[in-house]
């Protein structure tokens, strides 16, 4: 399967990414995947070649760019409890540093390139993400709602910015949605507050919590990885991806 290192022009320069795709000649949909905070590492690409290997061209940008190119921090092959305070520490403040403004100049700046590649059919896209991925993914959908026809996001932080920002990034999304959460993430209240948010804001969505799961569920390379998790955000991906970009 192809593979390519990219540079993405940004606002504020160039950001590394990391592009799969098919190996036959024609153009596919595209697909948008933000990493979780650790970034792109072999996981992250693994995840990239096997959504490639069902027909779509797949963009993961170092969204950290602006602090070096990928990896843009020293992580052990596996992160377990022994690492991972450590890892958090680093990660921290490039989050807090990756503000709202960044956020979307950023986003304006991947799909433009994404839509302009040349293994890339016209129409829709989509966006996913993991961890604090799945944030960036729904801003993604609601600032670019004519263009991002689903979204989803796995063990996210999607209510992070409280219940009134929540709202008003809800009101601008069209894209179908999926969200997939994390038992120790979310609990059943918390669950039923955000349903009936997407319920009041319109949105055509399933959001449920993976069974058995912590945060992080679906990364191998980290002690949170649940299997059957990862199998269970394939089984509602891709049907997802099937249903919006059909036409693409």
């Amino acid at each position: 399967m192809p593979t390519r290192t990219l540079q993405i022009p940004t606002t504020d320069g160039r950001a590394d990414a990391f592009a799969a795709f098919p190996d036959h000649g024609d153009r596919h949909p595209g697909v948008l995947m933000y990493a979780d905070a650790f970034g792109i590492r072999p996981v992250l690409r693994e995840m990239a070649r096997e959504l490639a290997g069902h027909g779509y061209y797949v963009l993961v940008p170092n969204f950290f760019y602006r602090h070096g190119p990928t990896p843009v921090i020293d992580l052990p092959e596996h992160i377990g409890e022994e690492s991972r305070s450590a890892v958090i520490a680093q990660v921290m403040p490039l989050i807090e540093a990756h503000t709202a403004d960044r956020i979307l100049s950023d986003a304006d700046a991947y799909l433009r390139f994404l839509t302009t590649r040349p293994e890339v059919s016209s129409g829709p896209v989509a966006v996913t993400g993991y961890c604090i991925g799945g944030l960036l993914a729904m801003r993604t959908a609601a600032a670019h709602p004519g263009q991002v026809a689903a979204v989803a996001g796995f063990h996210g932080p999607v209510g992070a910015d409280g219940p009134g920002n929540l709202h008003r990034l809800l009101s601008k999304i069209t894209a179908q949605v999926h969200l997939g959460h994390a038992e120790t993430d979310l609990t059943p209240e918390a669950l039923g507050e955000l349903n009936q948010a997407l319920d009041a804001a319109g949105v055509d969505y399933t959001s449920e919590i993976y069974p058995g799961t912590v945060h992080g569920f679906t990364m191998s390379d980290t002690d949170a990885f649940n299997p059957a998790a990862l199998q269970l955000h394939w089984d509602r991906l891709l049907p997802l991806l099937g249903r919006t970009l059909a036409d693409s």
